[in-house]
């Protein structure tokens, strides 16, 4: 170390040997922000004639000098255009300079604008992602980002008086900053910042070296991080660690592989295929049909108050069990019917169908008319929250009256169709697009299914959604087949697209009913893409009510295990819905995983108006703590006081 330092004295001595660091460095940057007087103001000399009015750069330029004892080369380049304007003069110029720079790379890029030009409004996204598709994301990693006009007086600000010159600057370099983040699509990429100004008139030190306003010597810096970013540039690629550091062109954002496992392993309802729902929907026929049970008088409430509390309890059993019973009659008819429409052919089905219906069909209650604006100008937009509905489609605004229209709160639009082709092959779509001022978002899910009475059914769909720029797509399909009746068998495969990505994956299931209540379920799975590979399965075990599906009261005991990139996460899930009572129900959910991460969610429901009892209970409890809880001194009762208001 002590050598190290002799050694360095001695270049750094008056009249010493140059250092030898030359140095190569591309200049960019929109017409006007000061390139060429920046070049003049780092050699101290006219290099490059400059002009107030007029561009002064028309082609692409090599300047070679000394500064400080460093030979340094400089390659002048035209200005580029705003992004308002064309675009064709700007592409022009980067690919004139591509091929400049592919016979000779540049050591360092330095990035242009002005600082005088930057305030709430500033954009140039448009731009430097053109610099970026041209040039490629991995030129910003040996950029230095330069602001010139530096001297200028900051802006006022909310109180009148002029901005602090730190604070003014610092606010300036985090704005472009996340313009070039974005145009990079890497929000960790920082790049140094050196301030300039080349006006004639701008201060000087004793040296004779340009001093901006808060006491920095410019030229100096700008230097020295030149020939930092060189040695890190230079000691990345002995170290070979230039993947690590360098920027693909393409989005390096990339979808989770665990969450697109999740996805396939997710199974998908088929009334058909499972047996599980078909066995529990077919009720008994041992149990007492609706039909057999003696009458039954609904008691009016003057006469149920007369009642004694075991006379009352005794009602309310007797009520709820010939609903029960209804309720599932009504279920094994629907089933009936079903059964009957796949045992035929449509014509007669249709015909059966219809036959159903007007010998079961309600007394038919007509609706009130909806209410008709008073005028359908912009004043009155409530006819714009109308539906779209069809026999099998259905149009519904996407409503947000916090998205950017505040006037009507219309953020996008849903749309949802099923068709059946025939009595086995049906089809679904459903999909919402939602824009705001600068993006657009997509989202749609299309199947088409089909089922077999011996059991089988097949399943296909693709799914697209936006992220960000790019576009997700997805293709799956899904199969299952009934070995025996408390048994089936599945499998699935998915094919997602994401930029030039791929991923596919695969998966196998397997269904055991016991009795009529419980539902035993198996997966495993793999997903395989990016050079990554992820695993995983699960066991379910779901136990059903004794009124299910007429009345709610499930639970659902799942546990999974996920593997990715050599580690390994166990979980375990619970899903739990309840009667409490004859009006209330409570669901509780529950999560917990190897990495003690967790969740526990309880909601409750009743039809009762309990919940305004509880909404006052808490209300009375948090008033009485605030008044055993008074405050210790003078000031902090002035401070409660501030809050309050």
């Amino acid at each position: 170390m002590n050598k190290a330092r002799v050694i360095a004295a001695e270049q750094e001595a008056p009249g010493g040997p140059d250092l030898d660091l030359p140095l190569r460095i591309l200049l960019l940057g929109k017409t006007g922000v000061g390139k060429s007087a920046t070049i003049n103001s780092m050699f101290d000399e006219t290099k490059v004639a400059t002009n107030a009015l007029v561009p002064g750069t028309s082609r692409i330029k090599r300047v070679d000098g000394t500064i400080k004892g460093v030979r340094v080369t400089v390659i002048d380049t035209p200005g580029l255009t705003p992004h308002y304007h064309r675009q064709c003069r700007n592409r022009n110029i980067l690919h004139a300079v591509k091929r400049f720079i592919n016979r000779s790379p540049p050591d360092i890029v330095l990035y242009f604008e002005r600082l005088d030009h930057i305030n709430s409004k500033y954009s140039d996204y448009p731009l430097l992602k053109l610099i970026t598709d041209i040039l490629g994301s991995s030129m910003l990693f040996n950029t230095v980002l330069v602001m010139t006009h530096c001297s200028t007086s900051p802006p006022e600000g909310p109180d009148g008086y002029p901005l602090e010159y730190d604070a003014y600057t610092r606010y300036c370099k985090n704005v472009v900053q996340r313009h070039i983040q974005v145009a990079a699509s890497n929000t960790q990429l920082e790049n140094p910042i050196v301030l300039v100004d080349n006006h004639p008139m701008c201060r000087r030190n004793t040296r004779g070296e340009r001093v901006l306003p808060n006491g920095q010597v410019w030229v100096s810096e700008l230097l020295l991080l030149c020939g930092a970013t060189k040695l890190l540039a230079e000691a990345n690629s002995l170290l070979k660690f230039q993947d690590s550091f360098l920027l693909s062109q393409a989005n390096t954002r990339l979808p989770s592989l665990p969450h697109l496992l999740s996805s396939l392993l997710k199974p998908y309802s088929s009334s058909s295929s499972d047996g599980f729902h078909s066995e529990m929907t077919e009720l008994s026929d041992e149990e007492d049909d609706y039909d057999q049970l003696p009458p039954f008088r609904v008691l009016k409430k003057s006469e149920f108050e007369k009642l004694t509390k075991e006379q009352r309890t005794a009602y309310l059993d007797e009520l709820d069990y010939r609903e029960t019973s209804y309720l599932k009659q009504q279920w094994k008819e629907g089933i009936r019917r079903q059964k009957l429409a796949e045992a035929q052919n449509s014509e007669v089905s249709s015909a059966v169908a219809d036959d159903y219906e007007e010998s079961m069909s309600p007394e038919v209650v007509h609706m009130s008319d909806m209410e008709i604006p008073l005028s359908f100008d912009s004043d009155y937009p409530t006819h714009r929250y109308r539906h779209l509905i069809s026999n099998d489609q259905l149009f519904r605004p996407v409503l947000d009256p916090q998205g950017w229209d505040h006037d009507i709160g219309f953020d996008g639009i849903n749309f949802e169709s099923c068709h059946d082709f025939k009595k086995n092959i049906s089809a679904s779509i459903a999909g919402q697009m939602r824009k705001d001022k600068e993006d657009m978002y997509v989202q749609s899910e299309c199947s088409v299914s089909y089922t077999d009475q011996r059991g089988y059914s097949w399943m296909g769909g693709m799914d697209m959604q936006t992220a960000g720029k790019d576009l997700v797509c997805t293709v799956h399909g899904d199969a299952k087949f009934r070995n025996l009746a408390w048994n089936t068998t599945g499998g699935g495969i998915s094919v997602t697209k994401f930029g030039t990505k791929y991923f596919s994956g695969a998966k196998l299931e397997d269904s055991i009913i016991i009795g009529k209540q419980v539902q035993l379920v198996a997966n495993a799975g793999r997903m395989v893409g990016g050079g990554q590979v992820a695993d995983g399965g699960g066991l379910e075990v779901t136990v059903r009510g004794k009124d299910y599906p007429v009345r709610e009261g499930s639970t659902t005991i799942a546990a999974t295990v996920m593997s990715f990139e050599k580690e390994t996460v166990l979980s375990a899930n619970l899903q739990s819905v309840f009667l409490v009572g004859r009006g209330s129900k409570i669901s509780v959910g529950a999560n917990i995983n190897s990495r003690n991460l967790g969740s526990l969610c309880i909601k409750t429901g009743t039809s009762d108006h309990a919940e305004l009892a509880l909404v006052a209970a808490i209300s009375l409890v948090q008033f009485l703590l605030r008044r055993r809880l008074p405050p210790t001194d003078q000031g902090e009762q002035q401070f409660d006081a501030d809050l309050d208001e």
